[in-house]
């Protein structure tokens, strides 16, 4: 089967069972402070097993992106070195909310692996839960009694906590698991040593391939267990594995998941997979990171030095690294193996196909900038080499080693690995204690600790009613206390119904203040959204828990934000209609004060098409353009009817539409009810974000106003300080700079006249020392006549030594130039004179063997520097 087939067989065996299928959620994820990247099928499901919402159907399958590399759930180092583990995979997974248990999962699993996909029985292991006496939990034999009907018994192992009760993370929906392994040995393996013995040993043929997981209980913050409201099936089954046994290889690798993009590495660099452990390493990291990473930007997450970005930048740079250190490759070329893997997975993940030139040439830019990185890298190691050397030393200080890692970017295996070829080695344990602190520290800035729901009203539902309305009475139905190092201490409070936005979609959350029946008031100083429900965030609770509370929303805040929205469906129209209809959001902040918006597109804007953008805004803003909004749309509808989706976005069934007249776009943030209450639109900046990514700032409404109040006043005091009321400044500066631009011409031209003058008399004054022609002297020249001095006279004296002095208030700077036969003749380094002199006028400095500078603070330092000078010879 190829893997397109096994795919879509397993999607349609689910839907027969009365499943319906649903695409990948992004594989970033953006409202769930707990988690970075989906690591699991199960994460965009998190709010049906929490209870916080219904899902539209009880039974769901699909086949998700996933991404390990951060937290528990970390495979990145095994990625490469063993033939199944992945940064990027596919989960294909089939979903029980409250429907089916144990019983139908085992039997459908056992079903599709040996009757559909004809697996035979004697290769497969199965495991159970076999209890915990530490959390009270005892050994799971219903799912062993309905195992024994399918398999023999003595295939039915037992697994521990670690793999048979699977956690998502240190809190949340949990429960004990069922996994199916495969042995694919040869039949003289299994005959010598006994598959049962493999499992969960890490066997590179003995491996798991299927996890059936039956969510019952929910980890709550101090470790204990509760039962869920409901109980939950949710099955993970690796793709890559999965095709991996069916295609009858004993590789991931060498399965048609993967064998395109490695028979593309073997062109473009000229190495064979299969010939070499190393280069066979690197050619499987680079495939496996490829994929992490397209996807990823694909979904909106661009590599940067901070959050997701900062994971999605380290995997790349993996890849890249391994390239340059294995494969030998100094210049970009991953971002060519993104054609192959948009023809290969783009009909599964048309994400690929339209982001494809994004794609590419962030990757490209990456690869570029990192390479620059690694020429860096490499020129401070060959320095700290040298000065081992020097020392008699043949190991790299540990905190060396991590500061090249940390500041620089380079890696630590390629320091290891350069060093080895040179005999040398790096201090290990002190690597480790400097990266042990850096981490602690970081930990300790971002920790938090979170207690548990405190439940008032046993209520899963919560309304939003902040489209319509900015205040509500309310109740409380769960609060809860976070504590952490940046924000202190913090109380999460959820209402039975809230009239305010939580952060999503790129708008910021509301702000307002709740008011006690007594009068007591609290301030909500933020508004989140986390697992389905909106969170309100405050500095201390109500005296009064329960009964009805008063909720305001900020008004003027949230007046201004929704100007800014809107003005971002304007901006975006705009774009595409002036710039192209390539232009796609990648992004936007919307606040109160400001909006951001980040787009494709490979140029930068120029001025000219940045006031004709402006123009549109400004002319459907004039236009006063009614909202036209739909709350319950159906999402195939609303792409039918033209409407704009944001590929990285989880939409649902039913979807809000806001038009503006033109303008339609997918969107569940607060906008204007008309676009005349936005005032004026006013761009403020354009820059570059990344590769094929530019960057918007704009203001709209009472920002403007102010904006243009600044720039009245900005305006009359230039006029002020040019004493011309009636003429027009440009032209005044324009005349200032010509008269400047003059002055400098001539200055340069009296300094050089200065210079000329003083060239004589500083050869005249050439003593001669021990063979050497000396010359110092002080002046008050500037660095660029003293360069041109200094090398004038250079050419027209032999063995001279000349060191010139010049103040310019208390700040100092020390030329120094050699004739070139002193430096090979007498072994002389003007970069090693300067740095010694420099320390006279409290500086330092260097350059090459025959000319150098230095500069320091200490002006009254010169003679001194000048007599040593004479004092080296």
């Amino acid at each position: 089967m190829k893997s397109k087939q096994i795919r879509q067989t397993f999607l349609e065996f689910f839907e027969n069972k009365k499943h319906q299928i649903v695409p990948s959620a992004p594989m970033v994820i953006k409202n769930d402070p707990t988690l970075m990247f989906t690591n699991a099928g199960m994460n965009q499901f998190k709010e049906y097993f929490l209870g916080n919402s219904d899902p539209k159907n009880n039974r769901i399958t699909d086949s998700q992106k996933c991404l390990r590399v951060s937290g528990k759930h970390n495979d990145l180092e095994e990625v490469g070195v063993d033939t199944y583990h992945h940064t990027m995979f596919e989960m294909l997974g089939n979903w029980s909310f409250g429907d089916y248990f144990k019983k139908d999962a085992i039997s459908w699993a056992w079903e599709l692996l040996t009757e559909v996909y004809g697996i035979d029985k004697d290769c497969l292991y199965v495991t159970i839960f076999e209890g915990d006496k530490s959390e009270g939990l005892e050994r799971d034999t219903e799912a062993y009694d309905y195992w024994k009907e399918l398999i023999d018994e003595d295939r039915i192992l037992n697994g521990n906590k670690a793999d048979n009760f699977w956690e998502m993370g240190a809190q949340g929906p949990c429960g004990p698991c069922s996994e199916i392994h495969v042995d694919i040995r040869s039949k003289e393996e299994k005959a010598a040593v006994d598959g049962a013995t493999l499992v969960n040993m890490d066997h590179p043929q003995v491996v798991e391939i299927w996890n059936l997981v039956f969510m019952q209980y929910n980890r709550m913050a101090d470790s204990s267990l509760k039962n869920l409201p409901n109980q939950h099936v949710d099955t993970g089954m690796g793709f890559e594995r999965l095709a991996m046994v069916l295609q009858n290889v004993q590789s991931n690798y060498d399965t048609d998941v993967f064998t395109p993009l490695i028979r593309e590495i073997e062109t473009i660099t000229g190495h064979t997979y299969g010939k070499t452990t190393q280069e066979d390493i690197a050619i499987r990291v680079i495939a496996d990171h490829l994929r992490a990473v397209s996807f990823s930007i694909a979904d909106g997450q661009l590599p940067s030095n901070n959050g997701a970005g900062y994971v999605i930048r380290m995997i790349l740079r993996r890849a890249i690294r391994y390239g340059f250190t294995y494969l030998g490759k100094k210049e970009p070329f991953i971002y060519q193996l993104v054609n192959t893997l948009s023809k290969q997975m783009g009909d599964a993940f048309p994400e690929l196909k339209s982001q494809k030139n994004l794609i590419l040439n962030v990757i490209k830019e990456e690869e570029a900038s990192f390479l620059r990185t690694l020429e860096n890298g490499l020129t401070l190691l060959d320095s700290m080499i040298s000065g081992m050397k020097s020392a008699g030393s043949k190991t790299l200080d540990g905190k060396k080693a991590f500061e090249l890692n940390d500041t620089y970017g380079f890696p630590k295996e390629l320091t290891r690995l350069i060093l080895s070829e040179q005999g040398l080695e790096m201090d290990e344990e002190g690597f480790a204690i400097a990266l042990k602190k850096q981490q602690d520290d970081s930990r300790k800035a971002s920790a938090t600790e979170t207690s548990d729901w405190t439940v008032l009203v046993d209520d899963d539902t919560q309304e939003f009613i902040g489209y319509d309305k900015l205040e509500a009475d309310v109740r409380i139905s769960q609060y809860r206390k976070v504590t952490s190092k940046k924000d202190g201490e913090l109380y999460q409070i959820v209402f039975n119904m809230t009239p305010f936005y939580g952060e999503s979609g790129g708008q910021t959350g509301d702000k307002g203040y709740l008011e006690s029946a007594s009068g007591d008031t609290v301030y909500i100083i933020d508004t989140k959204k986390e697992n389905g429900q909106t969170v309100h965030l405050t500095k201390n609770l109500p005296k009064e828990i329960g009964g009805t509370h008063k909720v305001v929303v900020d008004a003027k805040q949230r007046a201004r934000t929704a100007a800014n929205h809107t003005a971002t469906h304007l901006l975006h129209q705009a774009m595409r209609k002036i710039l192209g209809t390539h232009v796609e959001q990648k992004g936007s902040m919307v606040r109160s004060a400001s909006l951001r918006f980040d787009f494709s597109h490979f140029s930068k804007v120029s001025a000219e098409e940045l006031v004709e953008i402006e123009n549109f805004v400004n002319a459907r803003i004039r236009e006063q353009l009614s909202l036209e909004e739909n709350r319950d749309n159906t999402y195939d509808q609303a792409m039918e009817d033209g409407a704009i989706g944001l590929f990285g976005e989880k939409y649902g069934d039913v979807v809000r539409t806001i038009k503006f007249g033109e303008s339609n776009e997918l969107c569940g943030g607060t906008h204007v009810k008309n676009t005349g209450d936005i005032w004026h639109f006013k761009i403020t900046s354009e820059s570059a974000v990344a590769s094929g990514i530019r960057r918007i700032e704009a203001i709209t409404s009472d920002a403007v106003k102010d904006f243009f109040t600044e720039q009245s006043k900005s305006f009359e005091e230039i006029k002020a300080v040019l004493k011309n009321p009636t003429k027009n400044p440009a032209e005044s500066i324009a005349a200032l700079q010509d008269e400047n631009a003059s002055l400098k011409k001539e200055i340069e031209q009296l300094l050089k006249a200065k210079a000329g003058n003083l060239k004589g008399d500083l050869i005249a004054s050439a003593k001669s020392i021990n063979g050497v022609n000396f010359i110092a002297t002080k002046t008050d020249l500037d660095a660029k006549s003293v360069k041109e001095l200094v090398f004038d006279i250079e050419r027209e004296m032999e063995n001279l030594f000349l060191i010139i002095g010049a103040a310019n208030g208390e700040k100092a700077t020390l030329t120094v130039i050699l004739s070139k036969n002193l430096v090979e003749e007498k072994s002389l380094d003007a970069g090693k004179i300067v740095r010694e002199l420099g320390k006279h006028i409290q500086g330092g400095g260097g350059g090459q063997s025959h000319f150098a500078t230095a500069g320091g603070k200490n002006a009254a330092g010169i003679d001194v520097a000048l007599a040593a000078a004479e004092g080296l010879i």
